[in-house]
């Protein structure tokens, strides 16, 4: 009797899709304005491919930040003391957040007391070849992106595929065999705004991109109440960090964080999680001005971001600088105060401007 062998290939698209939205420039005196809802979901079938020979990276990294990965916390604190803060993430780490809120910011992410990933932005980086405020163009010249890049995981493949808009955003290079760089760039520049060094493994479970592979991946994020609450308290900082970060990088004054603001974006962000809608104006029809109202806070103009199903907080950021109304708020010069609020995986920044001494 024969033996008849049977072979099942099981070829699995995993979803992108960000959101993002924006409001501005809001006075006590005029309602806020109707925005249109701008989504983009990308939603792709793939064909099941035959998967590439093995690619060797011949890319020379001299740049101290690219030699973290692997290193273990011992080293990280000799070199640079301890971290401000350590936030939990979705996915495992912790990220150890280095960051002086003004012209840099460095987190690295830690598993069992190995960093696994590093996202950096700001100045005096030790990134060479490259570093941020270099131009695509010269990036692209020591790197040579594609848009397919596949990572090997012992007989499994994973092929991370890019379309042209994050081609131009957020370019994906193998640079060993377990190891990534998304170069993230400020596309109204063409410039680098900030780097994401990344193990394999937590590219997966990040799924920053659409996905052909052979194998399994890991289980989306389960976490318990609690730790969604750290996590979203970290990702709420980092945000805060970042965006004082990149104003500076534009030459724009530093905000001051505001308590009762960021409550009201963490209620915003949590009442469209829950009710699975995305917008400024929640289900009864109140927007930014009325949502305010109802905390008693007070300010002379005041502007909202919101995003939702990215990844971490560095991702959504990333998203914000790279839209147009976003990107407005984020670097208008008379806001002196900033609420963020995160729940789960959606994101609301409250921006105000208030006359000194409130």
């Amino acid at each position: 009797m024969r033996l008849i062998r049977t072979i099942i290939i099981l070829l699995v698209l995993v979803f992108g899709g960000y959101y993002l939205l924006d409001m501005y420039n809001v006075t006590p005196k005029e309602a806020v304005k109707d925005i249109s809802e701008k989504l983009k979901s990308k939603t792709s079938t793939l064909q099941t491919k035959i998967v590439p020979d093995r690619e060797q990276s011949n890319i020379n990294l001299d740049g101290k930040l690219f030699q973290w990965i692997g290193e273990n916390t011992d080293e990280l604190t000799k070199s640079l003391g301890e971290p401000i803060r350590k936030d939990l993430s979705a996915y495992g780490y912790e990220w150890w957040v280095y960051t002086d809120q003004t012209k840099t910011h460095i987190q690295f992410g830690v598993l069992d007391h190995k960093i696994t990933t590093v996202y950096a932005t700001g100045k005096d980086l030790s990134t060479e070849p490259i570093h941020v405020g270099q131009t695509y163009q010269d990036v692209n010249k020591q790197f040579s992106f594609k848009n397919e890049v596949t990572f090997y995981q012992g007989v499994s493949s994973y092929t991370f595929k890019l379309d042209d808009k994050e081609m131009e955003m957020r370019p994906l290079v193998k640079l060993a065999d377990n190891v990534f760089l998304q170069c993230y760039f400020d596309t109204v520049t063409s410039k680098l705004s900030a780097i994401r060094v990344l193990t394999g493994d937590v590219l997966l479970k990040q799924r920053p991109y659409a996905i052909e592979y052979r194998g399994s991946l890991p289980e989306e994020p389960n976490l318990t109440d609690e730790e969604w609450n750290k996590v979203e308290k970290g990702m709420e900082q980092q945000i805060f960090s970042i965006t004082n970060v990149i104003r500076n990088q534009h030459d724009k004054s530093k905000l001051k964080w505001g308590d009762s603001v960021s409550e009201v974006a963490f209620l915003h962000s949590k009442d469209m999680a829950v009710n699975k809608y995305f917008s400024h104006y929640r289900l009864n029809g109140d927007g930014l001005k009325e949502r305010l109202a109802a905390k008693e806070v007070y300010y002379l103009a005041a502007g909202e971001n919101i995003a939702a199903r990215y990844p971490d907080a560095p991702a959504a950021m990333q998203g914000w600088l790279n839209s147009k109304g976003h990107r407005e708020a984020l670097l208008e010069k008379d806001y002196t105060h900033l609420g963020v609020g995160v729940y789960h995986f959606y994101y609301t920044q409250n921006f105000l401007q208030k006359p000194m001494g409130w």
